[in-house]
């Protein structure tokens, strides 16, 4: 009887102890953060067949950089709206990037299993380094080469007041 009621109390405080974990959904982000000028990362991309890719590679033209994962649901589905967002972005000068950290391996076996126009990319650092807690991670490049807008989340890239925006950043 006593090992029943020793058994009993160890459960009340282990079940009592335990809590319903709720998360918080967070609104999207309407507007971009429009960020001081900050200066493009140093070399640590690599293109499909592992040449060094630089983001000054690109100077004279706007970078959008697609910070993402093959295992991230909400990068795989925001990507047709990101592939129709840049051929809408086509008649300006952005350039479209689309860096994950997984092996080069990987990406191109996700690349022959989906029908996606992008430029894809390793990226070799750490997300650490790029501030990133989640993905998927736009950030925006000035044709100068500066961050100008960072978009954390997905996104409603394809709103009349989105597009105007962003072909309003330079």
């Amino acid at each position: 009887m006593r090992g029943l009621l020793a058994v009993g109390i160890v459960l009340f405080l282990a079940l009592s102890a335990c809590k319903e974990t709720k998360f918080k959904e967070l609104p999207m982000q309407e507007e971009p953060a429009v960020l001081a000028p900050e200066q493009t990362p140093a070399s640590v991309y690599e293109d499909m067949d592992g040449n060094p890719v630089h983001l000054s590679d690109f100077k004279g033209k706007r970078i959008f950089l697609n910070y993402w994962a093959t295992w991230c649901k909400p990068c795989i589905e925001e990507m047709p709206v990101l592939q129709r967002l840049q051929t809408a972005l086509s008649t300006g000068d952005y350039v479209f990037l689309f860096a994950s950290d997984q092996s080069i391996a990987i990406i191109e076996k996700f690349k022959k299993t989906k029908d996606f126009d992008l430029t894809f990319i390793k990226y070799n650092g750490t997300w650490a380094d790029q501030d990133i807690m989640a993905l998927p991670v736009s950030i925006i490049y000035t044709s100068a080469g500066e961050q100008l807008a960072r978009f954390d989340g997905v996104m409603d890239w394809e709103t009349p007041a989105m597009l105007q925006k962003l072909k309003e950043l330079h």
